[in-house]
């Protein structure tokens, strides 16, 4: 059967880029595939967490998933942290991955900066750990951010090398860049993408806004003094315009030529007031979703452990091979 996993960061506020990027994209696998969607909190610790909230930032990107769409009874929800093989793989897989693969790896050079001595081993192992995170359940098929493409090439390349070595155990998972706003760009710089460590909550929507804080923001959005073009090619040299377009173009269900040609001539003020409708029809209900689902943290975590244990049982079986072939007692 072919299988997906993938899975978001529980850190800080999740953002329309979150849903747009990515939740809201494997709504469909569901109906196509065996879905396993993760909240990845071991990778949140590349930054420092505050302990005591992690828990209920956990809870609620789970109840993001489901408010969204994703169907419990249909998807595995569950915590990477819950499932031990994640680590003790990306373990196994550190010690057959050179380091040049991982000198290699830009996101790396971008989120350490200029001084990179004082990055911790987490960030620049990262691409392992995910690596981990979709070889522990042979995924065939894993949704992915263009920011994310260099990481899913490594875990290929990290099968391969674990495959010619120790005999075929690991499928080579496939990239899925679906949607037509994978990458959502922040309100102040289109030039940047949406985040939700930027400093200025302005910068995002964040899924727990409300109307009134959306319609603000959209208003507040970086925009220039030209009339919106016509045609895609108008767009070239206006980032602004074309992030708030492109995001307008997937509520509106339509091509972003088509939006286009409908705000052709116009002002950003009639783009930003029909985009922040949009916006505020569709994310109202999974705010509200979310919220009922918070008040009730018994039946999240019920969830969370029913996911779990359909996890660790594909979890159990790779690992159990991966000790096979590279000779650990039993």
């Amino acid at each position: 059967m072919k299988r997906v996993v993938s899975g978001i960061q529980p850190t800080g506020n999740l953002t329309l880029g979150n849903y747009l990027g990515a939740i809201r994209n494997w709504i469909a696998f569901q109906h196509t595939h065996e879905c396993l969607f993760f909240m990845a909190d071991l990778h949140s610790w590349t930054v420092s967490q505050d302990p005591v909230k992690l828990a209920d930032q956990c809870r609620l990107v789970a109840a993001a998933y489901i408010a969204s769409g994703i169907d419990p009874s249909k998807s595995s929800i569950f915590m990477q942290s819950h499932i031990s093989a994640h680590s003790e793989l990306a373990w196994l897989l550190n010690c057959i991955t050179p380091l040049g693969w991982l000198n290699r790896m830009t996101q790396f050079k971008d989120k350490a900066g200029k001084d990179k001595e004082k990055a911790n081993l987490g960030l620049y192992a990262y691409p392992v750990l995910m690596a981990a995170d979709i070889l522990l359940y042979k995924a065939t098929h894993v949704p992915v951010g263009d920011d994310q493409k260099q990481h899913l090439e490594l875990t290929r390349d990290i099968a391969g090398a674990f495959n010619q070595t120790f005999g075929e155990t690991f499928v080579l998972p496939e990239p899925m860049i679906v949607g037509q706003a994978t990458r959502v760009m922040s309100l102040r710089d289109g030039a940047s993408k949406m985040s939700k460590s930027d400093p200025s909550d302005l910068s995002r929507i964040n899924l727990m806004d409300d109307a009134d804080t959306i319609i603000k923001k959209i208003k507040k959005a970086k925009s220039d003094a030209l009339p919106l073009p016509g045609s895609i090619d108008g767009l070239s040299d206006r980032p602004e315009a074309k992030n708030l377009l492109n995001i307008y173009s997937v509520f509106a269900n339509q091509s972003l030529s088509d939006s286009c040609k409908e705000f052709e001539g116009a002002n950003f003020s009639e783009l930003k007031q029909k985009l922040a409708d949009s916006l505020v029809n569709a994310l109202s209900p999974i705010r509200n979703g979310m919220l009922r689902l918070m008040q009730d943290s018994g039946y999240l975590d019920q969830i969370l452990a029913s996911g779990r244990e359909k996890a660790i049982v594909i979890a159990a079986h790779t690992l159990s091979e991966v000790h096979k072939k590279m000779g650990f007692l039993k």
